[in-house]
């Protein structure tokens, strides 16, 4: 058993995600609004180190009238436990826990684990499917994937993708080494590719937001 799962992003036209520098401002402040009210409704939310390293996000409800039982879980998959002690994720304006791998350091592992819950899931690598068993345990019913490109890729060819919702704001970025909604190694074959089933698209200020279902075999 896992949780249900939505992947939910911003992009541009061209399909990136943040441009080579690192800059992520993409969709508009409608969008912000759209994704906390989901934020407030799912059990846990989920990123990637590298998403942490790069915003040091605070992944709560704050866009919307909230309370603070109203945030959700905060999942970092940090196969490395490198997410610096000092970080918003860290802090107890919510719940957080951090996979790790039994490859991290064993101090870091220690640091962590006197802020926030850490679990340990896989040798190298986080085992995503240990972790969503492990979140179904915790009673993680429902979970927002933030994840970057990589997350989202590991996530989507694991089969442990539910929902898919993207925002698409009027803007192309370009760029070879700007990240794209979907990085990872990706597939040979166009008949490997994850399916999607339509299930509703809208516009939201300037941008437009695309909802789809992942078909699973």
């Amino acid at each position: 058993m896992r949780p249900y799962v939505i992947l939910n992003s911003a992009m541009t036209l061209d399909g990136k995600i943040a441009t080579r520098t690192g800059s992520s401002e993409i969709s508009g402040h409608e969008d912000l609004i759209r994704v906390h009210r989901i934020r407030k409704k799912v059990d846990a939310i989920m990123v990637g180190i590298n998403t942490v390293l790069a915003d040091d996000p605070r992944l709560t409800v704050h866009k919307i009238p909230s309370k603070p039982s109203d945030n959700p879980l905060r999942v970092v998959v940090d196969s490395r436990a490198r997410t610096p002690i000092d970080f918003r994720v860290l802090k107890d304006d919510a719940p957080t826990l951090i996979a790790v791998s039994e490859s991290a350091d064993p101090k870091n592992v220690e640091a962590l684990k006197e802020n926030v819950d850490v679990v340990s899931c896989g040798d190298k690598r986080v085992d995503l499917q240990c972790l969503m068993a492990e979140l179904h345990e915790r009673g993680v019913k429902t979970l927002m994937l933030e994840g970057g490109s990589t997350l989202n890729y590991s996530m989507l060819i694991q089969g442990l993708v539910d929902e898919i919702r993207v925002c698409i704001a009027p803007m192309i970025a370009g760029g070879v080494d700007a990240k794209t909604l979907v990085d990872g190694d990706g597939v040979d074959h166009m008949k490997d590719a994850v399916n999607l089933e339509f299930k509703k698209s809208y516009s939201l200020g300037k941008d437009l937001v695309v909802e789809y279902h992942v078909v699973h075999d």
